[in-house]
């Protein structure tokens, strides 16, 4: 985190994508920051981009021009390495699908961004069973994804992104794959761990409900973010 308390900053980004002598503009110059502890959604259109930007403000693809910074450093000065250690280190990521894999139990799984960061086994596994506890699952933690239902699956991937102790958490429609109920208790979930921890939490969502539960919502419309 910068010393302003911005975890995630960009400004003037754009993002083209381009085949042959086709293009598409996606973002035209977007400025943005969160900052620590605070909850912000975006909102827009199917196809408006908001999976883009998020991809972009986690380093997960780079701009075509502009800048973002994560905890102060420029992902464009960053090789690939550097900026996979910093994603690691910074951020945690939750999807619209949990992205478990199947072969490994739920206490495997979440101890896995800790293996990466060379932990040894015995600590992630330790860290991992914490924050199972923490979203519910400690009577889960050796069960294997088919074993879970889909908001037990989407507890563990939140916990997997939680583990490390982020300064933010990027998801990408977290809620989009649940039943109403079961989207409640995750959206009450996250905002629990968000007063816990003090994580910011930056979620891109087609879910007013949870939108509305954040601090700010701000709206992607051709390509621009505007308050909403």
């Amino acid at each position: 985190m910068s010393s302003d308390g911005v975890v995630i900053a960009c400004q003037g980004v754009t993002k083209r994508f381009s085949e042959g002598d086709l293009y598409a503009d996606v973002l035209r110059g977007i400025d943005f920051e969160l900052k620590q502890g605070e909850q912000v959604a975006i909102v827009g259109s199917s196809g408006s981009g908001k999976s883009t930007l998020l991809h972009l403000l986690g380093g997960l693809d780079l701009p075509t021009s502009g800048s973002v910074t994560v905890a102060g450093e420029n992902l464009a000065t960053l090789g690939e390495r550097e900026r996979g250690r910093l994603r690691n280190r910074t951020l945690g990521f939750v999807y619209q699908f949990h992205h478990l894999l199947p072969e490994f139990s739920a206490v495997e799984n979440v101890a896995m961004p800790l293996l990466i960061r060379g932990e040894s086994v015995a600590n992630a596994n330790r860290a991992a069973a914490e924050i199972l506890g923490q979203v519910g699952l400690d009577h889960r933690l050796r069960h294997k994804p088919g074993e879970l239902s889909g908001g037990e699956r989407q507890r563990a991937a939140i916990a997997r992104a939680l583990v490390t102790r982020p300064a933010a958490i990027l998801a990408d429609e977290p809620t989009g794959n649940l039943d109403r109920k079961v989207a409640a208790q995750v959206t009450k979930l996250m905002a629990e761990l968000n007063q816990e921890r003090r994580t910011s939490l930056l979620v891109v969502t087609h879910d007013l409900q949870l939108a509305e539960e954040m601090d700010r919502v701000v709206t992607l419309v051709d390509g621009v973010l505007q308050p909403a």
